[in-house]
């Protein structure tokens, strides 16, 4: 059988287009829409940094732009058009793919994380903390660490309550009802999502298809290791995955395609080779600019990034300040398709500015032309206009009523960049 020949460029144009990020910015937030961001990329990653704005706000904004953060708490928490779970990681996914994901909660015994000790030690801690849930719920983890029945110390105070909450959410005994002040509050999961909860979840062998097909889906084309790492929850094992990559081959649902370049095996959904091919035929990939969350799902595998875009991106959080190269919290600028360079931004709520402390252009804008796949130049000018207009639509978004320019690399773009800003 004749394996497809398709382009880098193809395969990173679809890649973009799954991502909603051919038209960043520009959508209008929906329900319809909220939903088949989720469904198209597997989740909407959450994360407790609050430098700029919480990760998930900033990857809805990179797609809705400055969008009403209220509607969109009604959206996940009245309508229930997403709930939270773990897809990559912990997520706010489509409620509509509930019973994939019920699937993942009713196995979560056997591939739970790594915590056999403690479910032998502690069982009747767990039917504790859900029972009180379910008589008082909603409930949240301060309100078992505060709670000392009779003026004593007890269960409740216990560190391993904790764990208990989170192997119950996992488990999908209990669900993520609200959160207040970011703090998640749980209620049984049948008062969560009572239409969801009565629907039949998947079978094994299913949802190890779905898992694939979802994976697929989003990255419009991927290795083995792609596979693995975008989607990492549930982590299945490595024989497993494989067989059943093997066996929708055999089927036709998925196609090997030989990437231009790369001798490495990749895979897409037979119903994608044409859209694949038309992405490989597109004048470009992507119209307009966007900062990217650092958990941005596009982000989620980076060596497929650089691999596709040449842009070898690291979360720096965790490094030393003495050692980073490009700051605490540094966003991709991601213009007409290109990653092509980070700002590390800090938000001044206070004084409602927003500070660009360090911006650096990868070194390729000297040339204007991308590393890999590509869609010709991007000139110095569109780089720089690409940065003001995402720093301007973030300050809208964040309450920002100015931007400070901090650092720049190379210094030479700061009076364009200090001009175009004074413009806006």
């Amino acid at each position: 059988m004749t394996i497809p020949a398709v382009s880098l460029r193809a395969v990173a144009a679809l890649f973009l287009a799954r991502q909603h990020l051919d038209r960043p910015r520009r959508r209008r937030l929906t329900a319809a829409s909220l939903q088949r961001f989720a469904e198209d990329t597997g989740g909407i990653q959450l994360d407790s940094i609050n430098v700029v704005a919480r990760a998930h706000h900033l990857t809805v904004w990179s797609r809705f732009g400055a969008y009403d953060r209220a509607a969109l708490e009604r959206l996940i928490y009245r309508r229930r058009v997403l709930f939270e779970y773990w897809s990559h990681a912990a997520c706010l996914v489509a409620t509509a793919q509930f019973p994939a994901w019920r699937r993942a909660m009713l196995d979560y015994h056997q591939h739970h994380k790594g915590w056999s000790g403690f479910l032998k030690k502690h069982p009747r801690l767990l039917r504790l903390v859900e029972s009180e849930i379910r008589a008082r719920g909603p409930l949240g983890n301060s309100d078992f660490l505060a709670a000392q029945p009779g003026g004593a110390s007890g269960w409740w105070t216990w560190k391993p309550t904790t764990h208990a909450l989170d192997f119950l959410w996992m488990s999908g005994r209990i669900g993520v009802q609200s959160r207040q002040h970011f703090q998640k509050r749980f209620d049984v999961m049948e008062r969560v999502l009572p239409d969801a909860v009565a629907a039949p979840a998947l079978a094994a062998a299913a949802f190890r298809r779905w898992h694939i097909e979802r994976s697929l889906h989003a990255m419009g084309a991927a290795t083995e290791t792609d596979l693995r790492l975008y989607l990492t929850f549930p982590r299945l094992a490595v024989a497993e995955r494989r067989a059943t990559l093997r066996a929708m081959v055999r089927d036709g649902q998925v196609a090997e395609v030989s990437v231009a370049g790369s001798r490495t095996r990749w895979y897409a959904l037979s119903r994608d080779l044409e859209a694949l091919a038309a992405a490989g035929r597109r004048r470009l990939a992507s119209r307009g600019a966007t900062l990217l969350a650092p958990f941005d799902s596009l982000l989620w595998h980076r060596e497929r990034v650089e691999r596709l875009f040449g842009f070898d991106y690291r979360l720096e959080v965790y490094v030393p300040a003495a050692q980073r190269a490009f700051g605490y919290y540094a966003l991709p600028l991601l213009v007409d398709g290109q990653l092509v360079g980070r700002v590390d931004a800090k938000l001044h709520r206070r004084e409602r500015r927003l500070e660009l402390r360090r911006v650096r252009f990868e070194d390729w804008i000297a040339t204007g032309t991308p590393p890999r796949a590509t869609w010709g130049m991007v000139t110095r000018e569109r780089a720089i206009e690409g940065l003001v207009e995402s720093a301007a639509s973030l300050a809208t978004f964040t309450g920002a009523e100015a931007v400070r320019l901090g650092e720049i690399a190379p210094s030479a773009f700061r009076p364009d960049i200090l001009r175009a800003l004074a413009r806006r």
